[in-house]
């Protein structure tokens, strides 16, 4: 058998979902074909992908290792066909570049509401997005800055900010001691093992100046987003997350004690125009996905009060 883009397809569905059954129902396919297929796959590759469980399937190490080259070509193919679905309808294409953020799905969908037909660019890198819409790459990219790590802006890009800074929370192990209240000092986490990604601008060396600032000196290991989320679901290691992101039923997220970290998220494109076209609709989706999510939800209406002013982002109802 070879592999194609339908069974890269299939295996990120069912590590998204932890389940044979969701992911066969977000394929649209029946569960036994998709276990079928599953076997498969993995008779193919020479071993097991997940391991099957009453709570679900968790990628084994050679999941992991499969699942980090397979994510990226399924983001790619589906970003060949909606240029191509663009172009072949002859409509304006507005080339968007993003770093990971849980709004970008809200700013998408009401571009097109208005008429404005997206492609999308994904990058863990905010300095590379930057340089691609100097280059004329990209019309507008969606970015976070570290705090304390100034990103390297070109000549000629506009700035806009959407969140002057949005504190950065803990993504723990749903069992976690911590979890039992809603704020986690970082000496809680002494004895825990990190996880960064260090291919994001700025985030290393972040984390490590916010641990050695606390006193902490853990060990950190290195890798990216979706392989972190299987590790944090095993008990494996703790990490940085967004306020955005949303717990699951093996994961927790709660706020870190002090805000000791924080970013900036910044609109960039080459002029005023350009930014004015784009900016209402990712400020809508980022109040969505604020909402959506408890701790951050929390957070903002704390901060609101203790200061009597409006929160960060667009008033909460």
């Amino acid at each position: 058998m070879e592999l194609e883009i339908r069974h890269l397809r299939a295996l990120c569905a069912i590590a998204d979902t932890g389940s044979l059954h969701r992911a066969a129902r977000q394929l649209g396919v029946a569960q036994p074909s998709l276990s079928t297929q599953l076997r498969r796959i993995e008779q193919e590759l020479g071993g097991e992908l997940f391991t099957r469980t009453r709570a679900g399937c968790r990628p084994t190490p050679l999941g992991r290792v499969v699942l980090s080259r397979a994510r990226p070509l399924v983001a790619e193919m589906r970003s060949l066909v909606t240029e191509a679905r663009a172009a072949a309808a002859g409509g304006p294409q507005l080339r968007i570049g993003s770093t990971a953020s849980r709004a970008l799905s809200g700013w998408l969908r009401r571009l097109r509401q208005r008429q404005q037909e997206p492609t999308l660019r994904m990058d863990v890198s905010a300095n590379a997005l930057l340089r691609m819409v100097a280059d004329g790459q990209l019309d507008v990219a969606f970015v976070h800055e570290v705090e304390g790590c100034p990103l390297r802006v070109p000549d000629g890009v506009c700035l806009r900010v959407l969140v002057d800074r949005e504190p950065q929370f803990v993504s723990l192990p749903a069992d976690h001691p911590a979890t039992a209240r809603p704020v986690v000092h970082l000496s809680e986490l002494a004895g825990d093992r990190w996880m960064v990604d260090e291919t994001v601008d700025g985030e290393f060396d972040a984390v490590l100046r916010m641990l050695r600032t606390a006193g902490l000196n853990p060990r950190v290991l290195h890798g990216d987003y979706h392989t972190t989320a299987s590790l944090v679901a095993t008990g494996e290691v703790v990490t940085v997350c967004q306020a955005t992101c949303l717990p699951r039923p093996e994961m927790a997220v709660r706020r870190l004690h002090g805000d000791p970290l924080g970013v900036r998220l910044l609109l960039a494109a080459r002029t005023e125009t350009d930014l004015d076209g784009v900016h209402p609709a990712l400020a809508e989706a980022y109040e969505e996905v604020a909402r959506q999510a408890p701790a951050y939800r929390e957070w903002l209406e704390q901060s609101a009060t203790k200061s009597g002013t409006n929160p960060p982002v667009p008033a909460l109802p």
